[in-house]
């Protein structure tokens, strides 16, 4: 064993003077590792935590002293350096200025982790997400990047910078139960499979998988080489994806590009809610033992009969909302079927009126999503819409009135107006009888 360590290693030392002395690899390592903590590795261990590059040439210098490899972190720091081993996450989170959604695709076998990398692809551009960086991890897998700039910076009056590993990681699981039925069904499919994968509990050894993040997580810089298979960890298009191959990642033969690719402010805004929207509701269903605020809040929680709702009993972001809105119509759907089902509405009622305010909608969303929802929603029990101010904020269409100072949730408000406009309408009919 040895023998074939001292072998790997004296191939992997063959070639690293002579790749990491391109300019052209310097450069590109050096400017993605600009405000991240990186950590070298001399073939069998890494070197010190936190280290950084201060120049392009940093990179060979190192390579010069024994390094094999290098790793970054998802995290942007104010100043790499400042960071230290034992620090508090409160501590990390003063220091820390955004965090990239980095998917660290594992698997033993690259057909497997291209099928995954394919659908993953394919879930951030439905979500409005266009512009994602692929890259090969060096030996059977894929990393998938969403920029930090794609992400909104503020959340129901947080910052999100400060919600790391946690919102990565509701993103991540979020992604991994969209793509799991597809994922068995196309890995199923191939026609020399390594094995049959009929679901995710026997073939653990072969189903790819999202690696999830913790604080100071490191993964493979683009570029740098892998010491077990001496490749490249190289920049691929989406369209490459497919047709890759091993020996696309030669380092030799190496086309050198930028693994983070150009985004647009807030382009992953959609994704973000929608997966923090599913965490919530996945959360409540399960009763997550771990949550005892979200427990406590809507466990016992039983949906109400109202007699003669009014759209002038709703609160006035529902109001809002049932006008039309532009931005933010997917977490106004969630909002309105949980507020309906909430007060009682029947299923055909519910279905009207939330068909008939999508058609407000400029644009509308699509009527098989809607339905997505719809059957989502109706296989669960109800529960509560989310409490106000800060996610009714995030869509601009929190507008209180003078009862809403009084009141926590939409349907605290609903059941207050009709109790108050039933009750002055019993008074007015008795007084017509007397």
């Amino acid at each position: 064993m040895a023998d074939y360590s001292d072998f790997q290693e004296k191939r992997i030392r063959k070639i690293t003077n002579m790749y990491y002395s391109r300019p052209d690899v310097q450069k590109e390592m050096f400017e993605f590792s600009k405000n991240r903590e990186i950590s070298p590795r001399y073939f069998q261990g890494f070197g010190k935590r936190p280290d950084c590059f201060q120049y392009p040439g940093d990179v060979f210098e190192m390579v010069k002293k024994g390094a094999t490899s290098f790793h970054c972190s998802e995290e942007l720091w104010e100043d790499p350096l400042a960071v230290e081993t034992g620090m508090s996450g409160e501590e990390l989170d003063e220091i820390r200025i955004g965090w990239d959604l980095l998917m660290d695709i594992d698997s033993k076998y690259i057909d497997y982790s291209k099928i995954m990398a394919q659908l993953i692809i394919k879930i951030l551009e439905f979500h409005g997400i266009k512009n994602i960086g692929v890259k090969f991890s060096g030996s059977k897998g894929f990393h998938l990047i969403v920029p930090w700039k794609a992400f909104p910076k503020v959340i129901n009056g947080v910052d999100t910078s400060k919600k790391f590993p946690e919102y990565p990681r509701i993103v991540t699981k979020y992604i991994n139960e969209k793509i799991k039925n597809q994922l068995i069904e196309r890995i199923s499919n191939l026609e020399k499979p390594s094995k049959y994968v009929k679901d995710f509990t026997a073939p653990q050894e072969v189903m790819p998988d999202l690696v999830l993040v913790s604080s100071r997580h490191l993964f493979r810089m683009p570029y740098s080489l892998h010491e077990k298979t001496a490749l490249a960890s190289v920049v691929l298009t989406k369209q490459e994806l497919d047709s890759f191959q091993l020996k696309d990642a030669d380092p030799l033969k190496a086309k050198v590009r930028k693994f983070m690719p150009d985004c647009k402010e807030g382009e992953a805004s959609e994704l973000l809610m929608q997966a923090l929207d599913w965490h919530r509701e996945n959360e409540i269903k399960t009763g997550n033992k771990n949550d005892k605020k979200i427990k406590s809040k809507y466990a016992d929680f039983k949906p109400i009969s109202l007699d003669n709702i009014q759209e002038q009993q709703f609160p006035p972001c529902v109001k809002k909302i049932l006008g039309g809105i532009s931005d933010g119509k997917k977490r106004a759907v969630f909002i309105l079927i949980n507020l309906f089902r909430s007060i009682g509405l029947p299923l055909e009622e519910v279905e009207k009126r939330i068909y008939e305010w999508n058609e407000k909608n400029k644009p509308p969303l699509k009527k098989g999503y809607i339905q997505a929802q719809l059957t989502s929603s109706y296989k669960k029990k109800p529960f509560m819409p989310p409490n106000c101010k800060e996610y009714y904020q995030g869509i601009g269409v929190c507008q209180p009135d003078n009862m809403c100072k009084s009141i926590k949730n939409p349907v605290n408000y609903v059941v207050k107006r009709n109790f108050i406009q039933n009750k002055n309408k019993n008074k007015k009919q008795g007084k017509k009888i007397e």
